[in-house]
């Protein structure tokens, strides 16, 4: 009964907050800062789903930037969870299909986003660049899923090379976002779906002591651990309510 209740109330948001993000585009097309706004609006959904968000970001985050920002992927949810961790000056590299999704597409591509063609390794290689590029010229971050698809509850997959080709190329830091699980979690008919922690790491520049694959390694098993970490706190707060 709950789900019938949920489902068009989540529906209508959806439609209300992309309307309000053509509108701000419409202004000010591909702004530094359309998507920090976007992921706010967007995980305002995450309470009428019945969870909870606990963002954290450290000052050092805060003060400083550009940063090229990993982040696990898990599932669709991450739309209105994990986007709530977007900071101010960030966009995000996504696949060229996106655009084709009615509206959110069209949202996705005026907010500033880049888009990736990862049919075609020359298009991918040169989207690299244009990327750095921007890191330069702009002072943009950079976010990125590593593992390049969503896991769907098979723990955190091997890391692609990209996002620390990017920050060897622009010498700018890499900054971990570690979400906890949400594999399983969200059940529209429970009103409760409890806590997701979003826990932003310090950054941490890479240097020569490691190629590209041993950064992405090393980036790797720093977020499982965390992700081990806050699952636990988690449990722990879950279980007390």
């Amino acid at each position: 009964m709950l789900a019938l209740l949920r489902i068009p109330v989540i529906f209508i948001y959806f439609i209300i907050v992309n309307l309000l993000l053509i509108l701000l585009c419409i202004f000010r097309p591909f702004h530094r800062n359309n998507v920090h706004i976007a992921g706010y609006l967007y995980s305002g959904m995450a309470r009428l789903v019945g969870l909870k968000l606990d963002v954290r970001v450290p000052e050092s985050v805060k003060r400083g930037g550009p940063y090229v920002y990993i982040c696990n992927h898990q599932n669709s949810f991450d739309l209105i969870t994990v986007c709530r961790a977007a900071q101010r000056g960030v966009v995000t590299v996504g696949k060229k299909s996106l655009i084709w999704i009615p509206v959110f597409g069209q949202v996705y591509w005026l907010t500033g986003n880049i888009m990736i063609d990862r049919k075609n390794s020359a298009k991918a290689r040169d989207t690299i660049k244009l990327t750095a590029e921007k890191i330069r010229e702009k002072k943009l971050s950079v976010w990125f899923f590593p593992e390049g698809t969503r896991s769907y509850g098979r723990g955190l997959l091997p890391f692609k090379t990209g996002a620390f080709r990017i920050a060897k190329l622009t010498n700018e830091p890499v900054v971990t976002i570690s979400a906890s699980n949400l594999s399983g979690k969200v059940k529209l008919n429970r009103w409760n779906n409890g806590t997701v922690i979003i826990d932003i790491d310090d950054p941490i520049a890479m240097n020569d002591s490691k190629d590209i694959k041993e950064w992405a390694g090393f980036f790797h098993a720093r977020m499982k651990q965390r992700i081990e970490m806050i699952d636990q706190e988690v449990a722990q707060i879950d279980g007390a309510n």
